[in-house]
């Protein structure tokens, strides 16, 4: 028979008191963009230095992109991550969730994918995450809410792009929804003008149509709806200028 194990004793100290504890929603007032901002973009002036380097620096700890360690042998390796090398796997289950959990929110899918990559059976897998959903230390709708917060101010990202990322984590239709609505259209456009003033200066220098089709591209790379980027990047032009009377679609 299988020892039931009380579930505090598998709480890592960063879960009682700090990150793993609350949950998704603790994470954006810490370290902003860099907890989750997971990926790279060709314009980083929304980036902060010192997320990228925390970043390199999390993976310089041993933890390739699918969760797994880099190098060393497998009962050194899951020595390195906390997890007991034998016996139970809803013991092995926690260790890893709790592991990948510290200092970053998963969603329940990533969580999933990671203990099938590390052959827990699938019903123990799924007890040991409904179990972390009950304590609040899975919530992929705190993660959606923090994912749009974080991204949005950190990388100017509109509505489509993040729905688009929050999709590919495995958040829920209905969670993804209900967090990119916290961004109206006015908050959108108003960061679309931000991005291209932080742009404009770049540009200078260089033919108007070459200059519009730069620009909105910025913005269509960010999930911006090609009329609004058109609008907010001929606006811009304007202010310096350009005439824009014989602009069109054509020229996007």
């Amino acid at each position: 028979m299988t020892r039931r194990t009380d579930w505090a004793d598998h709480t890592a100290p960063e879960s009682r008191t700090g990150t793993a504890g609350r949950g998704h929603g603790g994470g954006v007032d810490q370290d902003g963009a860099d907890r989750y901002d997971s990926r790279g973009d060709s314009d980083n002036s929304f980036q902060d230095g010192e997320g990228r380097s925390r970043g390199r620096r999390r993976r310089r700890g041993g933890f390739g992109s699918d969760g797994h360690q880099d190098s060393g042998s497998p009962s050194s390796s899951r020595a390195e991550k906390g997890e007991p090398p034998t016996g139970d796997p809803a013991e092995r289950a926690r260790a890893i969730c709790l592991r990948l959990l510290t200092g970053t929110p998963r969603t329940r899918k990533q969580l999933a994918d990671a203990l099938r990559k590390r052959e827990i059976p699938d019903d123990v897998a799924e007890e040991v995450l409904s179990r972390f959903e009950e304590v609040g230390l899975i919530n992929d709708s705190a993660f959606a809410d923090a994912w749009v917060e974080s991204r949005h101010h950190g990388r100017g990202l509109a509505r489509r792009a993040l729905a688009r990322e929050l999709r590919t984590k495995g958040v829920e239709s209905t969670l993804i929804d209900e967090a990119v609505g916290q961004l109206d259209a006015e908050q959108e456009e108003a960061t679309a003008r931000e991005l291209v003033a932080r742009k404009l200066r770049s540009t200078r220098g260089l033919d108007r149509d070459k200059r519009l089709r730069r620009l909105a591209g910025m913005l269509a790379r960010k999930g911006y709806a090609e009329g609004m980027a058109l609008r907010v990047v001929r606006q811009a032009l304007e202010e310096e200028g350009e005439e824009t009377d014989d602009l069109g679609y054509e020229a996007f």
